[in-house]
């Protein structure tokens, strides 16, 4: 049965620990991206969080990526946990001018973060989600508003118009109401998923696509996925990608969402303290495979 793409990926990529266990041990440090790709069709650039990359890291990772491959971005800390989303459009202008066009066909959702005491604030939201470009072209025009203190060129070239998506996460039990979805609908943006027992697990659908950070259900970036857990996922993704939603969804608005042709799902693992992360994506990547190649019989 057809249905949306599903991306199943890691976040970040360099850690110490994976090298000699995920990453061959006589691999150079330079091709652990490379290595990386080979096995997931996404990852999520943490760096982005931090501080501002280069135009010649993001022309860098697109060239050493394949084609159909896909990144999600991060946004800036500075905007969520240091501005706290207040007068942030010349920030946001500085973000998007510092190469992330660059990734051209390779630029996917963007992740918004938020710290576990942001409490919910629809105003101060939908504020923000007004500011949030939609395609590469907006994204350019934004960027010319950068701070040319800090960023004196803004990279705005545009090879092609392509769609942009944003997806939020969420980590304070005040956006538990329908308020706060209906927000999100309203200005199509993505509800994270995030698997975690210290932050709110919701399943809502809010825009065109899924995207879920499993961040260790048990502990904290630190415990794995057992089969039944993978299985679960699987399950989930699938459910999503064809449109509809799974059995077990978890959400603030009972009633279910308008069901879809299809839907693209982004799956990422982050429980990679116990270096876990690559070896639970690689099996969730096995596991929807087989799901999907029995419904195909």
């Amino acid at each position: 049965m057809a249905g949306g793409k599903i991306r199943v990926g890691i976040s970040g990529w360099r850690y110490k620990g994976w090298r000699g266990k995920f990453y061959p041990a006589k691999l150079c440090q330079k091709d652990e991206l490379r290595y990386a790709t080979e096995k997931f069709s996404t990852i999520e650039i943490n760096g982005t969080f931090y501080s501002l990359q280069t135009v010649e890291s993001f022309t860098r990772w697109a060239a050493e990526t394949p084609k159909d491959f896909v990144f999600a971005v991060k946004g800036s800390r500075f905007l969520t946990h240091i501005l706290r989303l207040r007068e942030v459009e010349t920030p946001l202008a500085t973000f998007f001018a510092s190469g992330l066009l660059a990734l051209g066909a390779k630029l996917g959702p963007f992740l918004w973060q938020f710290p576990p005491n942001f409490k919910f604030d629809p105003e101060r939201l939908a504020a923000f989600f007004k500011l949030l470009p939609r395609d590469h072209e907006s994204a350019a025009t934004l960027a010319r508003g950068r701070d040319k203190k800090i960023l004196p060129r803004a990279y705005t070239r545009v090879a092609q118009n392509r769609p942009i998506r944003h997806a939020l996460e969420i980590r304070h039990q005040t956006y538990r109401t329908p308020e706060f979805i209906k927000l999100l609908r309203e200005h199509n943006v993505g509800l994270v998923c995030a698997d975690t027992v210290e932050w709110p697990r919701l399943m809502d659908l809010t825009s065109d696509f899924m995207y879920c950070r499993l961040h260790g259900s048990e502990v904290l970036y630190a415990s794995g996925y057992d089969n039944q857990s993978i299985d679960a996922w699987a399950k989930r993704a699938v459910a999503w990608a064809r449109g509809g939603e799974p059995k077990d969804a978890e959400r603030v608005i009972d009633k279910l969402a308008p069901k879809r042709a299809a839907r693209d799902v982004y799956v990422y693992f982050d429980n990679d303290a116990k270096v876990r992360a690559p070896g639970d994506a690689l099996s969730l990547v096995q596991r929807i495979r087989q799901l999907q190649s029995l419904e195909n019989r």
